[in-house]
């Protein structure tokens, strides 16, 4: 499985298992979510991708119970915090809401740490932009998580180049990377700068929702699903992994979240990476999901 350096210490697998889902399973046992975990590594998936709100601020503790010193140091593992939803430890609050403050960003890292029963988290992204956001606050809080060893590298997720820009400015630290919806069908990012700035400063992005959450493959996109399909049969694997792989073909080094709790489905995320496509065919497939030839 390829690698990608996201600092000059810390390097991801490029295909990233999302366990958003975890606690959706109706068997969220240790055995059974170490299975799961044991499925990615035999394919060199090694970057595990969670967030403190997940499964209503449990999936993190669901990951904790399966963790055993000698996995922990098989894998790197992502998180996310700035979130407050009101449910779980967060069922007082009025209204859902963000908050990038000091005290809430510590208090959730720290949360995250016993819940999983580690002691440092690989990369810690800020879930949403906050429009409250004291960048130099935020910033400076983040800075130091770095310092104390808690947090190896620091990201965001859903953040447009100017919410980067800003919470960059306030921080000594660099930002690693982006997390963003992308997929054949939420293209934008590809056209409207997104991709174009980060790639610009040699910043891997990673693609949550790849797949797009399934409608990809629903009745009302039959060509594109068709086309995948063809595609996979011609070198043996399916619609989903030509999907994710149109995604790898890009040169900006596109880091795909892939979450599922179907063991079969672990087993084959890796096939993705297995899939070339040439750039007549990455065409075609972009054009089938725009419903219109390029300009």
């Amino acid at each position: 499985m390829e690698r990608v350096a996201i600092t000059d210490s810390l390097d991801l697998s490029r295909l990233v298992y999302g366990m958003w889902r975890l606690t959706s399973d109706k068997d969220t046992s240790p055995a059974y979510v170490r299975a799961k975990i044991d499925a990615c590594l035999d394919q060199g998936i090694t970057t595990l991708d969670q967030a403190d709100i997940y499964g209503g601020y449990m999936a993190e503790e669901v990951l904790g119970a399966a963790l055993t010193p000698a996995l922990r140091a098989q894998v790197e593992i992502v998180t996310k915090c700035d979130i407050v939803a009101p449910v779980g430890r967060h069922a007082d609050k009025r209204v859902k809401h963000y908050d990038t403050s000091r005290a809430h960003i510590h208090a959730s890292v720290d949360a995250s740490l016993r819940l999983m029963g580690i002691d440092h988290i690989d990369l810690l992204l800020i879930h949403r932009p906050d429009p409250f956001m004291d960048h130099l606050e935020t910033g400076a809080a983040l800075d130091d998580l770095v310092r104390a060893g808690k947090v190896r590298a620091v990201g965001v997720s859903n953040f447009r180049p100017w919410d980067w820009e800003l919470l960059q400015a306030g921080m000594q630290t660099p930002l690693a990377t982006n997390q963003i919806e992308i997929s054949l069908l939420n293209n934008a990012p590809l056209t409207n700068g997104d991709i174009a700035f980060h790639q610009r400063q040699g910043q891997p992005v990673m693609a949550w929702s790849p797949l797009g959450g399934g409608t990809l493959f629903a009745e009302a996109n039959e060509s594109l699903r068709a086309r995948l399909t063809q595609i996979g049969a011609d070198v043996g694997t399916d619609a989903a992994s030509v999907a994710v792989a149109w995604l790898l073909a890009h040169p900006s080094r596109i880091l795909p979240v892939l979450g599922t709790n179907n063991l079969d489905r672990i087993r084959r995320i890796s096939d993705a990476a297995k899939v070339k496509l040439d750039r007549e065919t990455w065409f075609d497939l972009y054009t089938l999901a725009l419903g219109q030839e390029v300009p």
